[in-house]
């Protein structure tokens, strides 16, 4: 109770942070809203939709590769309902969340919280090596040039047996069977793929937000820094105020205090529109995919593996 509290108390200094410089720099936030484009904010929401696919894609990759290959809805059903998760204060809220939707859909506990955890790993990799390389000339990267020396760590943390040691610890840990099986290789390859388009699609809203055409580079790489320093903030609920502040940091010296407090408070507002949206979609889509498979399999008089739990050798489903 007491560290749920702290959480919380947290994350309203990081919003006080933000609603300070906001007031204190009032009139020129509002001039720099007032001059974004007319579609600038749908554009942006889109792009991060479009950014959220490729997300998908990357978990539902590694989830196969591990074990539970699912349709698409489904997996979306799982991973973007479980990740509303993550702005209840606490960070085990996402993961059981997502946990459970995985049972229902016949995706082990295990299974899931690796898949969760590795997808986490690739994408701070993905985000700090985009950073580093778009944000080289910034002096607040550059100050932060320790949050680099994560970037070999995550490579070598990827490699298939390493990764599958590392998840088999953390199971043991949360007193969960371990995995079956090494996790191929080619599917961490894919995942890194689809993470890496996703973070170029993620720098468009960005981009379009700033309101400056060439600054697509330093865009993306600003909301990339910004992610990887909200997730390694994770005692704050979705990093709130704290990856603002990260951004701001970034643009201010690119685009002046007010436009960057504008891009920052407009990106929260079109990713949390988006993450719901994605949510109620997937929701609506994974659920009639599930009847239908279950329908098909009924006609067939056979189940279906991605569908049904996983059964250990003594025929019980896993827990």
């Amino acid at each position: 109770m007491l560290r749920r509290l702290l959480r919380i108390v947290l994350a309203l200094v990081a919003l006080g942070f933000l609603g300070y410089g906001l007031a204190r720099n009032w009139d020129e936030t509002t001039s720099a809203v007032a001059r974004l484009s007319p579609w600038a904010l749908p554009g942006a929401f889109a792009a991060v939709l479009a950014g959220q696919l490729c997300s998908l894609l990357a978990w539902r990759r590694v989830l196969a590769g591990l074990g539970s290959p699912l349709p698409l809805p489904v997996a979306g059903r799982i991973m973007f309902v479980g990740q509303l998760g993550k702005y209840i204060p606490g960070s085990v809220w996402a993961y059981a969340a997502t946990m459970e939707l995985g049972r229902d859909h016949g995706s082990p506990p295990r299974r899931t919280f690796a898949c969760i955890s590795l997808s986490l790993v690739i994408n701070l990799g993905v985000a700090l090596s985009i950073a580093a390389a778009t944000l080289a000339t910034q002096q607040v990267v550059r100050q932060a040039w320790y949050l680099l020396l994560l970037v070999p760590v995550i490579i070598v943390c990827l490699h298939p047996k390493v990764l599958t040691w590392g998840l088999n610890l953390a199971l043991r840990l949360a007193r969960r069977e371990p995995l079956e099986s090494v996790l191929p290789g080619r599917a961490v390859v894919a995942a890194v793929g689809w993470t890496a388009l996703g973070w170029f699609v993620f720098g468009l809203h960005t981009w379009l937000l700033a309101g400056r055409w060439d600054l697509y580079v330093v865009a993306t790489g600003a909301y990339a820094f910004a992610w990887a320093t909200g997730l390694l903030a994770f005692f704050v609920p979705a990093g709130v105020g704290v990856r603002e502040g990260a951004m701001v940091l970034v643009l201010t010296p690119v685009i002046g205090t007010g436009a960057a407090l504008a891009v920052a408070v407009a990106s929260r507002l079109v990713f949390t529109l988006a993450d719901v949206t994605a949510a109620g979609v997937a929701f609506l889509l994974g659920r009639q995919s599930a009847r239908s498979s279950a329908v098909y399999a009924d006609q067939n008089g056979s189940g279906s593996t991605a569908l049904t739990p996983d059964r250990n050798l003594s025929g019980s489903p896993e827990a």
